[in-house]
């Protein structure tokens, strides 16, 4: 049988986890630390770090409340 290949990732989401990972280890938070602050799942931030999930826009404002930086910041490199 073969293998699935894994669907391709989203530049919109891995643009957005890249940037909100950046912000994490400035601040030097773990991911667990900004998955309390943010009141969300510790494993759900490094899904989001990873692309695999669409993070809605409720929970992008959630995460850069609790980084301290702004929308625009999360977002930052689109096109």
């Amino acid at each position: 049988m073969a293998k699935k290949r894994p669907k391709p990732k989203d530049p919109v989401l891995v643009r957005i986890g890249e940037n909100l990972r950046k912000a994490r280890e400035k601040r030097g938070l773990s991911q667990e630390e900004l998955a309390f602050q943010a009141g969300v799942h510790r494993t759900y931030v490094g899904g989001v770090e990873r692309a695999e999930y669409n993070v809605t826009v409720l929970t992008l404002l959630r995460f850069t409340k609790a980084l301290g930086i702004t929308v625009q910041d999360a977002i930052r490199g689109l096109s």
